[in-house]
């Protein structure tokens, strides 16, 4: 298995530009998720951004010419049951728990409350996936946790409703489990194939849903329609193919360090879109996030 410290330079470079692009566009989800939950529920949404997000990415994936001497792979019997579960938990559960409690919580909140899942990440992957715990990968980890703590004492609307808060727990939890079954797949299945199935997985976990969906997208306004496909298009489709590209060139406990500044750029668009401004408290806890992100991804 690769890490980011073994791979050569301009692998490293581009498995951090990709982790880069994740974070952006995963930070604008929460905003968006903000934006449309005003609308269209949390099992909808689920709905028409994985069935959408899996569309998307089925087409990028099957319309893309391949030289003549690959072979598109599909999954092994053994790959099947980390796959399910990588879609149910992390694509189905995550979305439903997630859009849920962003009708409870601001954007920022949410993003902060989610990512307790890196370090649940690096402890699973030190212990499951044999990673081990890198000093640089442990100190950054609780240097950026530290900066998710100060920022959680600090939110736009000066609390938190508890079931919200709870269901950002289990959000968290299935996004780390999720990421942790992700991680084998890659080095026996393309991350473009591994993320359309297990997108897939999750939509029709949502299916359920559809009867709700088809309601409320009737009476919605054309803004809050396009806000949904943005995410399915960009977050969804683009910003998990471009994690699971950095995520098969380097560890699972890095890139789950990564993300936490995933909250911070999730606090400046909340800010800049949404009116919901930080408090010096919640900028000095963004810089500390971004200070553990550094740590963790250097190279020794």
């Amino acid at each position: 298995m690769t890490t980011l410290t073994e791979a050569p330079p301009r692998a490293g470079r581009l498995a951090a530009g990709a982790a880069a692009v994740t974070v952006v566009l995963w930070a604008s989800s929460f905003v968006a998720i903000r934006h449309v939950g005003t609308e269209i529920s949390a099992g909808a949404l689920s709905l028409a951004r994985l069935g959408l997000g899996s569309i998307f990415l089925g087409a990028l994936l099957f319309a893309r010419p391949r030289p003549a001497a690959t072979v598109r792979r599909w999954p092994a019997q053994r790959d099947w049951l980390p796959l399910i579960a990588c879609g149910v938990l992390w694509f189905g559960v995550y979305n439903l728990a997630l859009n849920e409690a962003e009708r409870r919580l601001d954007a920022g909140t949410a993003a902060m409350l989610v990512h307790i899942a890196p370090l649940l990440i690096a402890v699973l992957a030190g212990i499951g996936l044999g990673e081990g715990f890198p000093r640089q990968l442990v100190i950054g980890g609780l240097v950026a946790f530290a900066g998710i703590v100060v920022i959680g004492t600090s939110t736009s609307s000066g609390r938190a409703e508890t079931w919200g808060v709870v269901l950002c727990v289990v959000a968290a939890i299935s996004y780390a489990v999720g990421v942790v079954t992700q991680k084998p797949l890659l080095s026996r299945l393309p991350a473009a194939e591994v993320t359309w199935l297990a997108c897939t997985i999750g939509a029709v976990v949502c299916l359920p849903f559809a009867p709700t969906l088809i309601d409320e997208v009737r009476s919605a306004d054309a803004g809050t329609i396009w806000w949904m496909v943005y995410l399915a298009a960009f977050p969804t489709a683009l910003g998990f193919t471009t994690w699971a590209f950095a995520l098969r060139r380097t560890s699972a406990g890095r890139m789950g360090v990564t993300v936490y500044a995933v909250p911070v750029v999730a606090i400046v668009l909340g800010w800049l879109l949404l009116g919901e401004a930080p408090t010096v408290v919640a900028l000095a806890g963004g810089a500390l996030c971004l200070a553990g992100v550094a740590i963790s991804r250097r190279t020794v």
